[in-house]
């Protein structure tokens, strides 16, 4: 399956404004440029632990930055899976950045980072991925519906990378999605990068037939948001990591084609977090996932 080119002129066209929305990941070496003027994006994400102090100067530019763009709030410390609980502080601190900027859209990971060891609360400092059993299912509904509550809104789920090869779960992790959503009425939000990242270290021998498989297995309707990323490459036989050094590669342009197919119309942010490009370089891969959606909306008009 070749991915649509959107250099090519078709007769039938979809007018932007009916698309969905595409934006970027806002780090702080591009937050002077893209407070200059508003890029060709339609929002933007930012990471909420950066803003969860009680005012100066980190708010106020998310003020500025609301003036420009829509903004998405990813969250990467709550641990939705962590049998330990959540943190009530960083839970209360979300609540209020919700309240305050009223966000496109809120999400977090499927993963767990808080323990309790020797008396303590200690975080791992990853995204550790949970084990699909009915135990970590009851953790993680209870975790979401906290969330939920206190934010008063439905939270996506994202699909994470790991680095072994889990088989022999309760549930395949598509169906560990599945009845994550029927439980708790949560989202999902696909990482199509971190399919890839898990195809190559489960040396599948053709990474993005895995990932189609996978988004096959999901019920498009509880997808809210796709993820678009580049990893480090690695060779074969060697462990890749999600490390957002890399454009999106052309198997991740095939495998957004394939999703937009299957799940239709979707707010699409890619990501870029290590090794960082100009902000013109980011721009343009926000630009391409668009005339990606419009080409594959004008082949389903």
């Amino acid at each position: 399956m070749s991915v649509i080119n959107p250099a090519i002129h078709t007769e039938t066209t979809v007018p932007i404004s009916v698309l969905p929305k595409v934006g970027v990941g806002l780090r702080h070496p591009h937050y002077e440029q893209a407070l200059a003027k508003a890029a060709d994006i339609d929002f933007v994400e930012v990471h909420t632990e950066n803003f969860f102090m009680d005012g100066g100067a980190n708010l106020a530019l998310l003020e500025r930055v609301r003036e420009l763009y829509d903004i998405s709030f990813h969250c990467t410390t709550l641990g939705l899976g962590s049998a330990a609980g959540l943190s009530d502080p960083a839970l209360a601190k979300l609540a209020e950045l919700v309240a305050r900027f009223d966000p496109l859209l809120v999400s977090d990971h499927l993963c767990f980072c808080w323990v309790n060891l020797d008396g303590q609360r200690l975080h791992a400092g990853d995204l550790l991925p949970v084990q699909r059993t009915r135990e970590s299912l009851a953790v993680l509904a209870s975790n979401i519906d906290r969330v939920q509550q206190a934010i008063g809104r439905p939270l996506l789920v994202e699909n994470v990378t790991a680095y072994i090869d889990d088989s022999g779960q309760d549930y395949s992790e598509t169906e560990f999605f599945s009845r994550l959503v029927e439980r708790t009425d949560c989202g999902l939000l696909v990482d199509i990068n971190n399919l890839l990242v898990n195809a190559h270290n489960l040396d599948c021998p053709a990474p993005a037939d895995y990932a189609m498989a996978w988004l096959d297995q999901i019920p498009p309707e509880v997808v809210g948001e796709i993820h678009l990323a580049g990893y480090t490459p690695v060779p074969r036989g060697e462990i890749a990591v999600d490390d957002h050094a890399a454009p999106v590669s052309e198997l991740g342009w095939q495998v957004y084609q394939y999703a937009l197919e299957h799940l239709g119309d979707l707010p699409t942010l890619v990501e870029w977090d290590t090794a960082l490009p100009e902000w013109s370089e980011l721009q343009a891969e926000a630009v391409r996932a668009r005339r990606i959606a419009q080409a594959a909306a004008s082949v389903g008009a």
